[in-house]
């Protein structure tokens, strides 16, 4: 098996910290003086600086360098937190993503722009001051000098240092950057030749540091290597405590010689002091745990779950098999074994469903950079509300909602929130919401994007239908078929094309994926007070819990999420409900379907009927079926493209004796159910 490419592994870890970086931003932007995330984010920048660099990234860490000692000033009180500041570095993590992944790329004249609007943000009068330098050169000369301190710095690193990365002359580098700096090599732990081994690091530095910057600074210079090294840094009274010959001269050999040579007994009359470790804190047991357990992490590439998922699925269809042919053999063992597999392959199920499940938090969170840029471009005030994160969703269904719920929050700013003078005159506040929300039912997710603006303009919606041909002029439609008509393809309200919307694709592009998901959208809209979208999507698109029925000759599996109870119909009720299809169950009427009539099976139905009532939330049907066979472990399969038309399965499965059963979609079932009781009901 070969090694993981360190490339991609900087290209991951640069990916989260991008992320992490744009999380601190955002959130800065409605906390200015929040100092704790000034110092995240610098730290964010610190640490992307130093990967790129140690991997060759080098114009991501000399661009990184700028915008890290922007917020370097901000977090040291010179220049405050502005919103212009979070935009200019927002802009500039852009173009770090880009020169994350297109290192050798031709980035053109981007990164001068974003570093002139950079210095716009925290230094905008920079240039005037230093023309007006020469004039007050008196005044300046008069006045105090900053406070210099002088720091005896004593540093040794781990032996496998700099196999694991770490490059000692850029930590000397970067002392050398806050100050005058003499640096003195310390070779006495270099072993004799026959032991030493090449990649281990033998050497220890002393460093004398008169510099302006504090003890947080010298810190800075160390704080990803901290945990590990040795470090002992102590204040020396007075720039005088080392002379200005030995400073000068250790000084002038470049600071690579100290690597390899130490420097001259004279150059300094300090004596070297033993290295201290750096003291920590022993962590508490359940710390100690929290951290054992978040080392055990393991980064599994995508494709190998999706791998992994296939052959569970497999394993799903022969554990089918085994039980079917353990049920009718009188062989005791075989039944053991085949139960002992069934309940193993369950857990392995249950177990490989969690590994896929990722909160859909992780895809709101994507949204709050695309609100902040949104609001900046149109002028809105918006403020971005998100309920629901915790709730899990395959990976896959987060994947593909990415794109539709783009479309849908740019819709909803860009259609249904008033800029603030119309909010005002409105008796709104100046700030539109927009709230994404998620829950779970049954075995769906409803996913939805609400907002508190204008709402659905219907007279606007149906001249354009009639203009486009969508529809007849006048032809009667329900509110739910009209609202559904923006998402024909091609359709869209906007007087002009903006860079939000006018062109008619992105509501297009929300309904084939919902649908390609085996998914719903419904749409409810209120003249003036906002819109609300919701998607109700299957938790999961690999493996579901079924009831495994039969319909004639022909076998059909109902998800077991959406099954709320069976009843039996016996053959005089059946009779009794000719002509209005309803069932009385606990002093309520409920719709049932004939899946015999509904499949056209031609056959007669059985002497004792069942009726498997389901639920997908607020409504239920019934529906009637010949035989309940039991509980199945549905591996989904998708069907052929011949078969995208037929609405009311979801998909298919293969069952232990190799035959085919189909997968009933409940929401088409359910909406049914409810058009056959409207029809009942007009004909009453």
């Amino acid at each position: 098996m070969s090694s993981l490419d360190p490339v991609a592994v900087f290209r991951t870890e640069a990916a989260e910290c991008l992320e992490a970086i744009e999380a601190g931003l955002l959130d800065l932007n409605h906390d200015l003086e929040n100092k704790d995330l000034v110092d995240a984010v610098f730290r964010g920048l610190h640490t992307l600086k130093g990967s790129g660099s140690m991997f060759g990234f080098e114009q991501l860490a000399a661009f990184t360098h700028h915008c890290e000692t922007a917020f370097d000033r901000v977090r040291k009180g010179e220049v405050p937190a502005t919103a212009e500041l979070v935009a200019a570095v927002l802009a500039a993590q852009d173009h770090m993503r880009a020169l994350v992944e297109q290192p050798d790329a031709d980035h053109g004249d981007t990164g001068h722009k974003l570093l002139a609007q950079l210095q716009a943000a925290v230094g905008g009068k920079a240039e005037a001051k230093e023309a007006a330098a020469p004039a007050t050169s008196a005044v300046a000369a008069t006045a105090p000098a900053k406070k210099t301190t002088t720091w005896h710095i004593r540093f040794s690193l781990p032996a496998n240092s700099m196999a694991n990365g770490t490059n000692p002359v850029g930590l000397l580098d970067e002392l050398r950057d806050l100050g005058e700096c003499t640096v003195r090599a310390n070779t006495s732990g270099i072993p004799p030749l026959d032991d030493l081994v090449p990649t281990e690091l033998y050497v220890s530095w002393d460093v004398v540091l008169t510099s302006e910057q504090d003890r947080s600074a010298i810190d800075d210079v160390f704080i990803f290597v901290m945990d590990d090294m040795q470090l002992d840094v102590q204040e020396i009274a007075g720039p005088q405590a080392a002379p200005a010959e030995a400073r000068k001269d250790v000084a002038a050999a470049p600071v690579a010689a100290a690597l390899v040579a130490p420097a001259p007994a004279a150059a300094s009359e300090f004596r070297p002091v033993e290295a201290v470790p750096v003291k920590r804190e022993t962590p508490a047991p359940a710390q100690a745990a929290a951290q054992a357990k978040a080392q055990e992490n393991v980064r599994v590439p995508a494709e190998r779950l999706d791998e992994l998922m296939d052959r569970v699925g497999e394993l799903v269809i022969a554990q089918s098999r085994l039980s079917q042919l353990a049920s009718s053999s009188s062989d005791i063992a075989l039944r053991s074994v085949s139960e002992e597999i069934e309940r193993l392959s369950g857990e392995l199920r249950d177990t490989m469903m969690v590994l896929r499940m990722v909160p859909v938090g992780t895809l709101f969170s994507r949204f709050r950079r695309l609100v902040h840029d949104l609001a900046r471009e149109t002028g809105k005030v918006i403020e971005l509300v998100t309920e629901g994160e915790t709730t899990e969703v395959d990976k896959t269904v987060i994947e593909r909602l990415a794109d539709p719920l783009v479309h849908l929050v740019r819709n909803s700013i860009d259609h249904g929130l008033e800029p603030p003078a119309e909010r005002l005159a409105a008796s709104k506040t100046e700030a539109g919401t927009v709230t994404l929300s998620a829950h779970q039912s049954g075995g769906e997710v409803i996913i939805s994007i609400k907002d508190d603006g204008r709402g659905i303009n219907r007279e606007r919606v149906r001249a354009k239908a009639e203009s486009s041909g969508l529809i007849a002029p006048g032809q009667p439609l329900s509110d739910q078929e009209l609202l559904q008509l923006i998402f024909a393809p091609g359709f869209s309200t906007a007087a002009q094309i903006t860079n939000l919307s006018g062109r008619g694709v992105g509501m297009d592009v929300v309904k084939k994926t919902v649908e390609a998901l085996r998914g719903a959208i419904e749409v409810v809209s209120l003249p003036g007070q906002g819109s609300e979208v919701s998607l109700r999507i299957p938790l999961t698109l690999a493996i579901i819990d079924g009831l495994l029925v039969r319909v004639g000759a022909g076998r059909y599996v109902i998800p077991l999420s959406a099954v709320e109870e069976c009843l039996e119909l016996s053959l005089e009720e059946d009779l009794r409900s000719r002509g209005r299809s309803f069932i009385s169950l606990r002093d309520s009427l409920v719709p049932f379907l004939r899946l015999r009539d509904l499949f056209r099976t031609g056959t007669k139905p059985d002497v004792h009927q069942k009726v498997v009532v389901i639920s997908t939330g607020t409504e239920r049907v019934g529906l009637v079926v010949d035989q309940i066979i039991g509980d199945h472990q549905t591996v989904i399969k998708s069907m052929s493209k011949l078969h995208n038309d037929v609405a009311t399965f979801s998909g298919a499965t293969i069952l232990g004796d190799g035959s085919v059963a189909l997968i009933l979609d409940v929401g088409h079932l359910v909406a049914a159910g409810q058009q056959q009781e409207a029809q009942l009901r007009v004909a009453g």
